[in-house]
């Protein structure tokens, strides 16, 4: 190992997202990504003081370049986030931190990062289809907001996609669907994909379907609908919660579809693995491949829900690694 690459650790490495904020180390060349640390977003008025508190929490050793997975475009040096009110200077961070290089990646950009590293407990499949080695790979995932991104094959090396796919707008298939849509416009004036999958978007989903079907919606938390929804105690969060898994499964066969993602299409994000077998027999997977004449195609494509605790780090990890190594 050359002291060139030994002088670049340690590595932090970070994944942003609107409410949390998770930290970590890789302090040599091979080591296991070390002292993760999941902070609060809200407890810090920006990200460099959140970085320093990580620092002196962990007792870490002042790192000499960093990675992190934002959850926000990353188009150049000014970055403001969608989902809180973090706004800073890419470079007024490295030079307040004393680092040699920071770079910044879309949160997705780099779960994507993470997918080839992805050990066989860590992913769960649902329904059928084989993933073929060395194919384009999809990833989409809802939590605070929805990512959306992939990995494209380019001379036995993956490149990871940057975009905002889950800003796109969100195609309905039942009549139900469309009437819940139209509620949701008469409030929004686009409706994108995350309008209703992500965490705000299974809220915004009960709400506009008890106002289709003329109840009152109940003064609840989208924790409570999912809860209530699994466990089967309130009709309007189990339907409410069946849509979002349709949906959910429409815009990640649109996904394979734009991709050709024949090595398959994970789930990620925050919300999906609490659903377990929910979601597993949803018709996530049915929506999926209704493709009409592509639905031959579809289900050759295989789908796996991210299992894995820190799936962003590693990307961020591998990010850094592209870069310096």
């Amino acid at each position: 190992m050359s002291s060139g690459i030994l002088d670049t650790y340690p590595r932090l490495i970070g994944d942003i997202g609107g409410t949390n904020a998770r930290f970590a180390l890789v302090l040599a060349p091979g080591a296991e990504i070390s002292n993760i640390r999941t902070l609060a977003c809200a407890d810090y008025p920006n990200i460099a003081e959140a970085i320093e508190a990580y620092l002196a929490f962990e007792s870490a050793p002042a790192p000499k370049n960093a990675a992190m997975g934002i959850a926000n475009p990353v188009t150049g040096d000014a970055i403001r986030l969608t989902n809180n009110n973090w706004a800073f200077s890419t470079e007024a961070v490295r030079q307040r931190l004393n680092l040699d290089r920071l770079l910044f990646v879309n949160d997705f950009t780099a779960l994507a990062l993470s997918l080839p590293y992805l050990k066989t407990e860590e992913r769960r499949q649902v329904g059928g289809g084989r993933a073929v080695v060395g194919e384009a790979i999809g990833v989409i995932g809802p939590g605070t907001g929805l990512g959306v991104s992939g990995l494209i094959p380019h001379n036995g090396r993956y490149s990871a996609l940057g975009g905002e796919g889950g800003h796109a707008t969100l195609a309905a298939q039942t009549p139900e669907e469309f009437a819940v849509i139209s509620q949701i416009l008469k409030i929004h004036p686009h409706c994108s994909a995350e309008r209703v999958l992500s965490g705000p978007g299974i809220l915004a989903l009960y709400r506009a379907l008890a106002e289709v079907r003329g109840i009152e919606a109940r003064n609840i938390t989208t924790p409570e609908i999912s809860a209530q929804g699994i466990n089967g105690d309130d009709p309007v969060c189990a339907d409410a919660l069946r849509m979002f898994c349709s949906l959910l499964g429409s815009e990640a066969g649109n996904l394979a579809l734009t991709l050709g993602a024949f090595g398959g299409v994970f789930i990620g994000g925050g919300i999906v693995p609490r659903l377990g077998a929910f979601f597993d027999t949803s018709d996530f997977r049915a929506r999926f491949e209704a493709k009409g004449r592509f639905s031959g195609y579809m289900a050759k494509i295989p789908t796996f829900v991210i299992t894995a605790t820190y799936p962003a780090l590693t990307g961020a990890a591998a990010a850094l690694t592209g870069l310096l190594d």
